[in-house]
């Protein structure tokens, strides 16, 4: 049987048209080929290409070969991506790839698959030190790979976006692209990754080059790696960016094929310098100092020994994480229940396995057994949460179970409206950022543009029905999730609610601040000045231009649902204050929602 032929892509930056047009070129004069492969950026990094790029994605053109991308950032990427998470055919523990149209499938996080024979590992994403829900990867999808590793057999690809550190060390000089270095597009974990993973090809993309690194061997194994490193379509200076590779599955390959090493291989990029006059000496110095120093975050065995005495009262880290293991009774490691009730309830996967974490108080998760009853909602004091991490539980993040995706009306690039829950009146919404979180006031600017276009959308929206939108928003210190609340008032009653606030918050013993724009733009920027996130803060944008802000002291007690409360006076309403009372069935929920998106429709700046 022949062996699977396929293509490698670099950064494709959403130029589809001219990615198409080359690979039904090679395609027909070199073909045919089973797939193709691409790293790096997959969506386009400007505006002016996402028509082109939703051609694809909406099936008014068509990908020529099966196409798996890794490069999960980019104009569009969050829109897409989420409409891929919530297609049923992609529920589940998936690692062969979501899809997202036609010949179309997202690498998400990071797995292992077979495709033609070939065994695959990726890593979607960038490294990034704040938790987003699209284009990084988490610790969890490293240490998944790490798990992925200790399995048997030889990995024939590994597909990344960014270069690995230091892959150019001993490498010809002649042969490094000039101008390369690792200071931008090159990555540590992934050096360390790639290190403990051996495929036997390495591809990524991000630096804009082409670089075909000599093979270089690796620490106790017999086959070689080849790195390569592809440049971005339609690149000014022609690089290459599109190569074809027909590798020979490593699980047929006898021991002699396998272990075959090209003259011009060198010794790992990855492994200390001092092997070059030692190699043998230092190779052992080097495994047992990155045991010694637990380089891994998880103690595996650096040889491969897989003996059952030896590892049986180490647990399956692929059981504990994902609860299954493709192995089952075969595994050599321990597939613990409790341990995996342990992991689901909230408690560090870390503290599990290791019996420490390296995190230490920057983790967002239990260092200590759970007794029956409690769970992750028990954080660690000082956990940080909001900034951290996606939760898990929030209800907001739209990756998690929690969310109730029905009330969801239209996504942004940036941000989302949902119907909200236990309505105020009609057409009550709630406007989103996509990315967890704490507040608006801080959010990126790219979030902050997508934020206003909606709140102006609305405001039109609202005006059409003779109404006026007032916003407003409960900032919190130890916020979680933000979302800024739109209620629509009667044209008739906005005279009235400068007055109304105010008259509520003398109550409350405190005067608010207050300034006038003409525009939201202008008055965000405001606000973003005036906020100070040592602070909670309450403040309400009204119809004509006003806001209205009220910093909160460190031992004042305000009331969370003060702009509802105050609403509710307003329409003669006080039984709706709490949203808790206003609840409605899950089919009411929908219709609400369907009928909030028909007639949005044609203000709704995501359509």
């Amino acid at each position: 049987m022949a062996p699977p032929r396929i293509l490698l892509c670099g950064d494709v930056l959403g130029r589809l048209n001219q990615l198409v047009k080359r690979v039904q070129s090679v395609n027909k004069s070199a073909g045919p080929f089973d797939a193709l492969f691409c790293v790096g950026q997959f969506f386009p990094d400007s505006p002016d290409r996402l028509d082109e790029f939703m051609e694809y994605v909406e099936g008014r053109a068509q990908i020529p070969l099966p196409t798996y991308f890794t490069g999960d950032y980019g104009v569009g990427a969050a829109k897409v991506l989420l409409a891929a998470s919530w297609n049923s055919g992609n529920l589940g523990f998936k690692m062969d790839g979501f899809k997202v149209s036609e010949n179309l499938f997202w690498l998400k996080g990071s797995g292992k698959f077979t495709l033609h024979g070939l065994s695959i590992v990726y890593l979607s994403g960038r490294q990034s030190s704040e938790a987003q829900q699209f284009g990084t990867y988490s610790q969890d999808d490293v240490d998944a790979l790490r798990a992925l590793a200790e399995e048997p057999g030889i990995v024939d690809l590994f597909l990344t976006n960014e270069w690995p550190s230091g892959v150019t060390n001993r490498a010809s000089v002649s042969d490094v692209p000039v101008g390369i270095s690792d200071s931008s597009g090159s990555d540590s974990t992934i050096c360390e990754l790639v290190a403990e993973i051996k495929p036997r090809y390495h591809i990524a993309g991000t630096k804009g080059v082409f670089y075909a690194r000599e093979p270089y061997s690796n620490i106790d194994a017999v086959h070689v790696t080849r790195f390569l490193g592809l440049a971005s379509v339609g690149n000014k200076d022609k690089q290459k960016f599109l190569h074809a590779l027909s590798p020979t599955p490593s699980s047929v390959m006898s021991t002699a094929e396998i272990s075959m090493k090209p003259p011009n291989t060198t010794i790992s990029p990855y492994t200390l310098s001092e092997q070059t006059d030692h190699p043998k000496d230092a190779m052992k110095r080097t495994i047992d100092a990155v045991s010694d120093s637990q380089y891994w975050r998880y103690d595996v065995s650096q040889k491969r020994k897989r003996h059952a005495d030896e590892d049986s009262d180490r647990m399956c880290f692929k059981f504990v994480y994902s609860g299954s293991c493709s192995h089952g009774e075969k595994c050599h490691f321990r597939h613990d229940s409790d341990a995996r009730e342990q992991f689901l309830r909230g408690v560090c996967i870390d503290f599990i396995i290791k019996g420490k974490c390296e995190r230490g108080p920057d983790c967002n998760f239990k260092h200590n057994l759970l007794d029956e009853g409690e769970s992750h909602s028990c954080r660690r004091p000082g956990s940080g949460g909001g900034h951290a991490s996606r939760s898990k539980e929030c209800w907001f993040c739209l990756s998690s179970p929690s969310v109730e995706s029905h009330l969801v009306t239209s996504i942004g690039e940036s941000c989302y409206c949902a119907v909200a829950k236990g309505p105020l009146v009609q057409d009550h919404l709630l406007i989103i950022p996509i990315e967890h979180l704490p507040n608006t006031l801080s959010v990126p600017p790219e979030c902050e543009t997508d934020l206003v276009k909606l709140q102006d959308c609305l405001k039109m929206y609202y005006k059409n029905q003779k109404k006026e939108a007032v916003f407003f928003e409960w900032v919190s210190k130890r916020g979680t999730h933000a979302n800024l609340q739109a209620i629509p008032v009667p044209s008739s009653k906005v005279a009235a609610l400068k007055d109304i606030f105010s008259l509520a918050a003398e109550k409350l013993g405190f005067t608010f601040m207050i300034n006038k724009f003409n525009n939201n733009l202008e008055g965000r920027k405001w606000l973003r000045r005036q906020f100070d996130d040592n602070f909670s803060c309450f403040y309400v944008e009204l119809p004509e231009g006003t806001i209205l802000l009220h910093l909160v002291g460190e031992n004042e007690k305000f009331p969370i649902q003060f702009g509802r409360e105050v609403l509710a006076g307003l329409l003669n309403m006080a039984e709706r204050a709490d949203w808790k009372n206003c609840v409605l069935g899950k089919e009411e929920e929908m219709k609400m929602a369907e009928n909030f998106k028909k007639k949005f429709e044609v203000f709704d700046p995501s359509q």
